[in-house]
């Protein structure tokens, strides 16, 4: 089974790395624009593979799509990064003509591909995907939800260890919903849990008004801290949801697709729960929501239109 990552830079990079230590694909396309970089990074990592006992291979290759034939997925890395101070919105002009000419590309090699969108602004960027290609909407993944509910679950451990409870985060269950945005992405309080036990019985509210406030800002948090997008977790957690496809392993996990009904919305890429399988996603959860977290998901939705209403401009 052949995945493709576009885009060789830390995320991507990464994504390939944790695909193939993980074994569940024959072999890993590593493309970028830049000329020797994907199969520097490649090689680096194949010459890794005796220690880590990976079986798959990594090839990289520059810009050559006729590579990345019959691809089951295509993870899309490709675009700017983030840097202080930068919103994902702000990237939307630069990245959406980047990310349209990619699939663009590799669909005319693999046109039964799942495709699965990580480039900011991740939820206009899968829109415009969907949108572009007229693929089936269960194709068109966007990263996001996965990367966020883990962040979530780092807040929500080190908070319960704090209050002298020696939680790990296997220890922990926690989910994000909503866009994939600082002021708008709503982690789910009344879902969270701690080996079955809900976390609102564990500590107070204005803990957990904390942990919600820093997992909001977890990813600005890292941009300050390294001076450009994480790419650790962000890989790790694209690694998943291309194991579940692969693999047909139909986790449940939160991912921006497109909704057409669901959760009361129509015409848009938004983050919730689905089950992923080797058909992408086959089915969408829905979750009950109420109170100032239903409140917080319309927020979500509105501010999601307002990122989208942008790229006909970005595109011009």
């Amino acid at each position: 089974m052949k995945v493709t990552v576009v885009g060789a830079g830390n995320v991507g990079a990464t994504v390939a790395n944790v695909i193939a230590m993980k074994n569940f694909a024959s072999e890993v396309v590593l493309l970028d624009i830049k000329e020797g970089v994907a199969e520097g990074k490649a090689m680096d990592m194949m010459q890794s593979a005796p220690m880590l006992g990976i079986d798959t291979t990594i090839t990289g290759v520059t810009n050559d799509y006729a590579a990345t034939f019959g691809s089951k997925v295509v993870v899309v890395t490709s675009g700017i990064p983030r840097k202080p101070g930068m919103s994902r919105e702000d990237l939307i002009g630069t990245n959406a003509k980047i990310v349209k000419s990619v699939v663009d590309q590799a669909l005319a090699y693999s046109p039964d591909a799942t495709l699965i969108i990580i480039s900011n602004p991740m939820d206009a960027m899968t829109y415009l995907t969907l949108k572009d290609t007229r693929l089936p909407r269960n194709r068109v993944i966007g990263l996001g939800g996965l990367l966020d509910s883990s962040r979530f679950k780092y807040y929500l451990a080190k908070a319960l260890r704090q209050a002298g409870i020696p939680a790990s985060l296997t220890d922990v269950d926690g989910m994000v919903i909503g866009g994939h945005n600082d002021k708008t992405m709503v982690p789910l309080v009344s879902y969270a849990a701690y080996r079955g036990i809900p976390i609102t019985k564990l500590l107070p509210a204005a803990v957990m008004e904390d942990v919600v406030a820093k997992t909001k800002t977890g990813g600005a948090t890292l941009t300050k801290l390294i001076g450009t997008s994480a790419w650790y977790a962000p890989g790790a957690a694209v690694a998943t949801l291309v194991g579940s496809i692969v693999t047909d392993a139909r986790k449940l996990i939160p991912c921006c697709v497109y909704l057409d009904g669901e959760y009361g919305e129509h015409d848009l890429c938004i983050g919730v729960p689905v089950i992923l399988g080797s058909k992408g996603v086959e089915r969408i959860v829905d979750v009950s929501l109420e109170g100032a977290e239903k409140e917080a998901f319309e927020a979500s939705v509105v501010a999601a239109r307002e990122t989208n209403a942008l790229l006909d401009t970005a595109l011009a």
